[in-house]
């Protein structure tokens, strides 16, 4: 009888130190989509999930997510997941074409892309902020007030929230930079109202978004408030409390049918579909490639396309290609707001 091949598939949280103060875990995602396409008979290796911790940016340092690359690579695994912020996605970019070894990062940073680093859109820096200024637009505000995190993911927020404003008719009359862990925005949001907005918008990682919020309301400033998918944080009902009446973009629709028939009940919607779409591209890539090695595993991913993704509106597709490193097609972010702890979709 055949000795099954066997590979090592990684995971680089970094989000957390240690698997005690991790609030993500997406073993239990890939093990159910790799096991599935193994029963498929299409994956016939088998396949052990490793994680590595390292507390990234803008919490920890990004040398701790590095030394967790690191050490996934000599465990000798083929296809890395994560990490998932955006800051760390950037860096860890060029390890991962240095190393030759694929990676899906799940942030929102688009710039995190190359020959190897595969991207799952959770979110974008940049068709968020498009979002974002056509919807204010749309409403009738024409001219916003902007309160980002000092750092990448902030400032490149705002960067393509000028360059869409100006195409939607948009104009940013105030923007005020804060340290991404500010606790208190106090004079962040009085600078920005004083340049009278009809529309005040946040833009960063979330850390200093109830700082935010919380001056916002404490001024009675009454017009449109929306953030980038920091907002997503809300998930959390002591997040939510904190960001109530703010609009956001989400990755889930309340008619996705893909999203309907995977979901977990007992989860936020959203952690089931990015955790089904991220896994779902992991084993698929897996189950593609011509051989199990790093590269073989890099030509599998290329060859996933066209299949239902649980985020986003229905009929948003996943799939990879030759230099298409994007894996999210169609409308997958979707205006919600925070409304009595609970999110509605727009």
């Amino acid at each position: 009888m055949p000795i099954s091949p066997f590979v090592r598939v990684g995971i680089l949280n970094d989000s957390a130190a240690d698997a005690a103060s991790a609030t993500t875990d997406l073993t239990g995602w890939l093990r159910r989509e790799i096991d599935s396409v193994r029963a498929s008979g299409r994956l016939n290796a088998e396949v052990e999930i490793v994680q590595k911790y390292g507390l990234g940016l803008p919490v920890g340092k990004f040398a701790a997510v590095e030394q967790a690359f690191d050490a996934l690579v000599a465990d000798d695994v083929v296809l890395i997941v994560g990490p998932a912020i955006g800051d760390n996605a950037l860096l860890a970019t060029p390890m991962a074409e240095r190393e030759r070894v694929p990676m899906i990062n799940w942030s929102g940073a688009e710039r995190a892309r190359g020959d190897y680093m595969f991207h799952l859109q959770v979110g974008s820096h940049e068709d968020e902020s498009l979002l974002i200024a056509r919807h204010l637009a749309g409403i009738g505000a024409k001219h916003a007030a902007v309160v980002y995190d000092l750092s990448p993911i902030g400032e490149r927020h705002l960067e393509y929230l000028a360059i869409e404003g100006r195409i939607a008719g948009l104009e940013i009359v105030a923007a005020v930079g804060i340290d991404p862990l500010a606790s208190d925005a106090s004079d962040a949001v009085r600078q920005a109202l004083e340049a009278s907005p009809q529309g005040f918008v946040y833009f960063g990682l979330g850390l200093s978004a109830p700082a935010v919020a919380q001056a916002l309301a404490s001024s009675g400033w009454a017009g449109p408030r929306i953030m980038n998918a920091a907002g997503m944080r809300g998930h959390d009902p002591a997040f939510a409390a904190k960001i109530e009446g703010w609009i956001y973009p989400d990755l889930y629709s309340d008619h996705n049918r893909t999203l309907a028939a995977i979901r977990e009940p007992a989860a936020p919607a959203f952690r089931s579909a990015v955790g089904h779409d991220i896994a779902r591209l992991a084993a698929e890539g897996l189950a593609r490639a011509p051989e199990f090695t790093r590269e073989g595993v890099r030509l599998g991913l290329e060859q996933v396309k066209w299949l239902p993704a649980a985020e986003g509106k229905d009929g948003t597709l996943l799939g990879f290609g030759v230099y298409d490193r994007g894996a999210l097609h169609g409308e997958y972010l979707v205006l919600r707001q925070w409304r009595q702890g609970r999110s509605l979709e727009i």
